[in-house]
C-alpha cells in the first residue's frame, strides 16, 4: 500500500511537471507566433509606406515631365490645348489638361474639359459588340442584311457574306471611305445602307482592309436591332454609368451647351483660329459621335485593362482585340513608330506589335486615332505593361503622329529609373515592369 501511494504521488508530480512544461512551451510558442505576426505586419506596413512614397514620387516626376512636353508644344504653336490621361495598373496616374480651350479666351483645359473623340468612338462600339456577343445577343458571323434588310453591296451572293465582323474590321470589300460624305451630310444609317447597292466591291468580304465610316456605323444599327436599345442607351447603361464617366455624351445639343468644352481650331498664317462646333457624325455614333474628357478616358482605359471585371471580363474584352486583318505597307504614321513590327485591325481597334529597343521583346499596343471637326486624338493601351495613354487635342497637329511613342518613352524612362529605387529599398513591385 505504501509503495502504491509513493508511485501515485510520483506519477502526479511528473504529470504536473509535464503540464507546467507544456504551458511554458505553449506560452513561448504563442509569444513567438505573436512576435512573428507583429514583425510581418511591421514589415508589410513599412513596405506599404515605401510603396506609397514611391508611387507619389513617380507620379510627381511624371507630371513634371508631361507638363514640360506639352508646355513646349504649346509655346512652339504646334497645339492649342490638350487633355491627357495616363493609367498604370489600377491607378489613374495623370488626368490633366494643358493649354487653352479657346485661343482667344483665358479659360484653360483641365481634366474635365470635353473634346470630340472622332474615330476613338469606334473602340467603344467594338467593345460594346464584344459585350453583346458575350451575352449571346449577337455573333461576329451575323449577317448585316439579316438586321438591315435594305442593305446590299454587290450582288445578292456577295451581300449574304458580309457579317458584323466584316464591318467592324473594315473588311466588307467596299472601296476606301465609301459614303463618308453621306455620313457628314447627316443622312440616316438606314438611308445610307440602301445606297451601298450603287457601290462596286473591290474584294470579297474578309480579304482586304479598307477603312470605312458609313459601313462601320451600321454596327450600331445591328446592335439596336439585337437589343431594342439605341447604341447611345446601351453604351450609357453598360459602360458610362457604372464607370462613372459622367461627362461623356453622344449628341450635338449637349456638347453645344457645355461650358467646359475645348473648341476646335484651324490653322491660319499667324496662329490658330477657333471654329464652330458642327453636328457631323452624331447620326453615326459608332463611327465617330462620342464626346469625353480626359478623366473619363482614363476610367475607360482602366476598364479596358481589365480592372472592372464586374462590368466585363478580360476574356470578353479581348474579343475586340483579336487581329482580324493585316494593315499592310509602311506609309501610315503608326507604322513608323520605333520598333514597329506589324499592324492589324480588330473590332474598332488597331493592334500593333513592336519590339522594345533595350530588350528586343515583342510587345502589343491596342491603338486608334481620331479626327473630326478639327479635333485630333490618340489612344494607346499597352496590355503587357498594364498601361494606357490618351491625348485629346482641339486642333489638327503633326505632333499627333508621334504623341504615343513620345509619351510611352517618358513613362518608361521614369518607371525604369524608379525600378532601381525599388530594388535598393527592397519594396516589392506590384505592377508589371516595362
Amino acid at each position: 500500500m505504501q509503495s502504491y501511494k509513493i508511485l501515485a504521488g510520483t506519477t502526479i508530480l511528473i504529470l504536473a511537471l509535464l503540464a507546467l512544461t507544456g504551458s511554458i512551451n505553449n506560452a513561448a510558442s504563442t509569444s513567438e507566433s505573436k512576435d512573428a505576426i507583429s514583425t510581418a505586419k511591421s514589415k508589410k506596413s513599412l513596405a506599404d509606406q515605401r510603396e506609397a512614397q514611391l508611387y507619389k514620387l513617380q507620379q510627381q516626376e511624371l507630371k513634371v515631365a508631361i507638363r514640360a512636353y506639352f508646355d513646349k508644344a504649346i509655346a512652339s504653336g504646334v497645339i492649342v490645348g490638350a487633355g491627357v490621361s495616363i493609367v498604370r495598373g489600377d491607378s489613374i496616374v495623370i488626368s490633366d489638361g494643358f493649354g487653352k480651350r479657346n485661343i482667344n479666351v483665358n479659360g484653360g483645359v483641365d481634366g474635365q474639359t470635353i473634346f470630340r473623340l472622332g474615330s476613338l468612338s469606334k473602340g467603344f462600339a467594338g467593345i460594346l459588340a464584344a459585350n453583346l456577343k458575350d451575352e449571346g445577343k449577337l455573333d461576329w458571323e451575323d449577317k448585316v442584311c439579316d438586321y438591315i434588310p435594305g442593305f446590299q453591296l454587290g450582288n445578292t451572293s456577295n451581300t449574304d457574306k458580309i457579317t458584323l465582323a466584316n464591318i467592324l474590321s473594315h473588311t466588307s470589300g467596299a472601296p476606301y471611305h465609301s459614303f463618308t460624305n453621306l455620313v457628314e451630310a447627316g443622312l440616316s444609317l438606314t438611308d445610307i445602307a440602301e445606297r451601298f447597292k450603287e457601290v462596286t466591291p473591290i474584294s470579297n468580304p474578309g480579304l482586304m482592309y479598307s477603312y470605312q465610316n458609313a459601313l462601320f456605323a451600321l454596327s450600331g444599327e445591328m446592335m439596336y436591332q439585337a437589343t431594342g436599345q439605341e447604341i447611345t442607351t446601351s453604351l450609357e447603361n453598360r459602360f458610362f454609368k457604372p464607370l462613372e464617366m459622367c461627362s461623356t455624351t453622344m449628341d450635338y445639343e449637349t456638347l453645344a451647351h457645355e461650358k467646359n468644352v475645348a473648341m476646335p481650331h484651324s490653322k491660319r498664317r499667324n496662329g490658330w483660329r477657333p471654329k464652330k462646333l458642327n453636328d457631323h457624325y452624331y447620326n453615326a455614333i459608332a463611327a465617330g459621335g462620342i464626346n469625353a474628357s480626359a478623366i473619363d478616358m482614363a476610367r475607360w482605359m482602366r476598364f479596358l485593362l481589365g480592372h472592372n471585371p464586374e462590368i466585363m471580363s478580360k476574356s470578353a474584352l479581348k474579343e475586340a482585340f483579336n487581329p482580324i486583318v493585316e494593315i499592310k505597307g509602311h506609309s501610315k504614321y503608326y507604322q513608323r513608330w520605333p520598333g514597329h513590327l506589324s499592324s492589324h485591325y480588330g473590332f474598332g481597334w488597331r493592334i500593333h506589335k513592336f519590339s522594345e529597343e533595350e530588350t528586343g521583346l515583342q510587345k502589343t499596343i491596342w491603338h486608334h486615332g481620331g479626327s473630326v471637326n478639327n479635333y485630333r486624338n490618340e489612344i494607346a493601351v499597352y496590355p503587357e505593361a498594364d498601361l494606357g495613354i490618351c491625348v485629346l487635342l482641339n486642333n489638327n497637329s503633326k505632333l499627333a503622329k508621334t504623341l504615343v511613342p513620345d509619351l510611352y518613352k517618358i513613362v518608361k524612362d521614369i518607371y525604369d529609373q524608379t525600378t532601381t529605387k525599388i530594388a535598393l529599398t527592397s519594396v516589392p513591385k506590384t505592377i508589371p515592369a516595362f
